[in-house]
């Protein structure tokens, strides 16, 4: 599990009803059960437990575990990189106050403060005497190579006799990668909460030692349905940034008839935090979409539809943005057809195809792009892979279609839908935002599933909305899987607002009024 998908996961615990504080027992207490598991075994006398920590949750997993250790009759000394105020975690900090709290002291507990790299010359551990130690000090959250005073705790472990046993990937591994760019700790063993990270995966026994996965309480939920833990993955907006360095697209679509459509593709994506936007239209749709708003950067097609004679101008504006949306409110012409399919296999950034796009473009021309996200209802996805149905698997496939019938979520009964559906978008490399009363969101073999929305969002124009978004967070940097499940929750989340403020008298545009303040976290 990627560590970004466990801090997500983590978090939208706290919108099931379930505290990370009560998470953070939890881990503790299982990291207390194989410690003493271990010390059973390993050791013929009693054994003395050193808990090294930082200020992160990995480190408030450690105090836990010291305050289950000591009722278990360990003699357990803590030892806090950090001082009482530079604490990040308010979970961690509870349960430090919590040791701190247990004066005078009945238990064989000591808590040192570590303030700076000299304090670790002062420290001398028996050699007479046996010891579990517990790295507790990174986890999850080590970017880039260690601090001094890390660095040379570090050392100090990897110095210390005794069984080490690292707290979800030893300090100094990459959870990511598994690449250690500098020193890490020697573990003989790493437990791993909920699932086992991606980095220690692929560091192997000889990096991590032996790999004990403990359940830490943490339902399916919290992992499959996107929730407010998941605007973790959004990327944040340097100070020092200037005009384009957030984010430059292209939209090329519209038509005489459609024109709306491009335009609130352009104000969702300007809502969500796009520095510059870029519309390629026709001529007869050029006009009323600049009249929506000055903040679009329009440029007129050659003629009354979007053709192969714009091919060239097209490809200049790509080369100048971050990611580029093909098709709303396009039509489908013959001629834009030959247009789409054209540009779908020279542009080489980011992609959205949306709307009339998914009935225009060829499926083999973007199926290797991990960089695409395609945006369709129930019967959009069906023209989109048709080529891969047969005529025999129709009916199923139709059936498996209608995820959001009278069965609600129930698992039990609609696995073998997900799965059918899961069999076709297995064949293309990006990313599929299934739409929906409940929004489906498949990057092969990974599943996310959107709850936020409500009947009103039925109005058109919601699903142009809806790929701007798409190809906003495409062009901020986020991957496409990443953009694409938090795309429907944005989406659905203001029109849930939009509803409680009007009613059912809302459109698209009130929808996007409420974007940046959903984004930004200011409204759960």
């Amino acid at each position: 599990m990627d560590p970004i998908d466990m801090m997500t996961t983590d978090y939208n615990c706290e919108y099931l009803g379930l505290s990370r504080l009560c998470l953070m027992e939890n881990a503790g207490k299982s990291l207390s059960d194989e410690v003493a598991t271990l010390s059973t075994f390993k050791f013929s006398k009693p054994v003395k437990i050193l808990i090294f920590t930082g200020s992160g949750g990995n480190g408030g997993d450690g105090f836990v575990a010291a305050r289950h250790l000591l009722n278990r009759g360990f003699e357990v000394e803590v030892y806090y990189l950090n001082s009482l105020d530079e604490i990040k975690s308010d979970d961690a900090l509870v349960n430090l106050e919590i040791l701190m709290n247990m004066e005078p002291r009945i238990s064989r507990l000591s808590v040192d403060f570590i303030k700076d790299s000299s304090d670790l010359d002062k420290l001398d551990f028996d050699s007479n005497s046996e010891y579990i130690v517990l790295d507790c000090l990174l986890g999850t959250g080590i970017k880039g190579r260690l601090r001094t005073k890390v660095r040379k705790t570090v050392e100090l472990i990897n110095e210390i006799e005794g069984i080490k046993i690292a707290v979800d990937a030893p300090s100094g591994l990459d959870p990511l990668t598994g690449e250690i760019s500098d020193i890490a700790v020697d573990a003989d063993y790493t437990v791993s909460f909920h699932k086992i990270k991606t980095g220690v995966k692929l560091a192997g026994e000889e990096k991590t030692g032996g790999v004990i996965t403990c359940d830490i309480g943490i339902p399916l939920e919290a992992e499959l349905f996107v929730e407010g833990g998941d605007l973790l993955r959004l990327k944040n907006r340097k100070n020092d940034s200037h005009k384009g360095n957030n984010g430059k697209v292209l939209i090329v679509g519209g038509s005489k008839d459609y024109y709306g459509a491009p335009a609130i593709s352009a104000k969702a994506a300007i809502a969500t935090g796009v520095d510059l936007t870029y519309i390629y239209t026709p001529k007869n749709a050029a006009i009323p979409i600049k009249s929506f708003s000055e903040d679009f950067i329009v440029t007129e097609a050659k003629g009354d539809y979007l053709s192969l004679e714009d091919l060239e101008d097209i490809l200049e504006l790509a080369s100048k943005v971050d990611a580029v949306l093909l098709g709303p409110g396009s039509s489908q012409m013959e001629e834009t057809a030959k247009l789409f399919n054209v540009l779908a296999m020279k542009i080489d950034k980011p992609l959205v195809l949306d709307a009339d796009a998914l009935k225009l473009v060829d499926l083999s021309l973007v199926s290797k792009r991990e960089d695409l996200i395609i945006t369709p209802h129930a019967s959009e996805f069906k023209s989109f892979f048709k080529s891969l149905i047969s005529n025999e698997d129709m009916d199923d496939f139709e059936k498996a279609l209608n995820l959001n019938d009278k069965e609600h979520l129930d698992f039990r009964k609609v696995n073998d839908k997900i799965d059918a559906i899961h069999k076709i978008t297995k064949n293309i490399n990006g990313s599929v935002i299934l739409k929906g009363k409940y929004d489906f969101v498949f990057n092969g073999n990974r599943l996310k599933i959107n709850r936020t929305g409500n009947p009103g969002m039925t109005v058109g124009g919601t699903g142009d909305a809806l790929a701007g978004i798409c190809l906003s967070l495409l062009s901020q940097g986020l991957n496409s899987f990443d953009a694409a499940l938090l795309a429907p929750y944005l989406n659905g989340r203001a029109g849930d607002l939009a509803y409680e403020s009007q009613g059912y008298g809302f459109g698209a545009q009130d929808l996007t009024q409420y974007l940046g303040a959903v984004m930004s976290g200011l409204i759960d």
